[in-house]
């Protein structure tokens, strides 16, 4: 004879099957956790690898750091730090737009790495072709943090002039960081809003 269903049996067979779930999510996580991590290590030390010269210690990432920047790391040099890599994001066409960016101490950008993006395929996209015009002007950059439009010294992606300014703004909120540690003030302007912030540190 089938028991008889009730709100008591109901309720024990849902906690039972939810029970399980859980211990297999838990088992699951336990497993995986540690390779995630390494894999996520690995990545931001290639990552950083691309953008920073070669040699010297790179530091722990740091983070609690100003809007726009997620976390950077510090390149040991001869004479103190010789170069940063700087973790930082802005809000693209398509979505948030992540960049690694290395910084030499004058504020220098020594090159980009785009680590995310939601960019239209063939459009905003291209901003992660390594090689590209648009990539390339970055390398050795020392000008205007603008496009050309808004009177900077950056040659935008035809028919992608919101993913180039946002581009162009994490790049800023890079080097603003870095001058902040140095002492020198750098104000970071979003072109698509005309918000600006002043970067140095008190």
């Amino acid at each position: 004879m089938a028991a008889k269903s009730n709100l008591v049996n109901m309720v024990a067979c849902l906690f039972g099957v939810c029970l399980v779930c859980a211990a297999v999510l838990g088992s699951v996580y336990a497993v995986t956790k540690a390779p995630i991590e390494a894999a996520a290590a690995a990545e931001a030390q290639a990552a950083i690898a691309k953008v920073l010269p070669e040699g010297g210690q790179i530091s722990e990432g740091e983070a609690a750091l100003p809007e726009g920047v997620l976390a950077y790391y510090e390149q040991a040099g001869p004479d103190g730090v010789a170069a940063y890599a700087v973790k930082t994001v802005a809000s693209g066409f398509g979505g948030p737009l992540m960049l690694m960016v290395g910084v030499l101490p004058d504020g220098t950008v020594y090159n980009t790495s785009v680590l995310s993006h939601s960019e239209t395929p063939g459009l905003g996209a291209k901003c992660a072709e390594e090689g590209s015009h648009f990539r390339t002007q970055w390398q050795n950059f020392a000008g205007k943090f603008a496009v050309k439009k808004d009177g900077g010294d950056i040659d935008a992606i035809t028919a992608s002039t919101i993913t180039s300014r946002a581009y162009t703004k994490a790049v800023a909120q890079a080097v603003a960081l870095v001058k902040g540690f140095h002492g020198e003030e750098m104000t970071v302007t979003d072109a698509s809003t005309g918000a600006s912030v002043k970067s140095k540190e008190e």
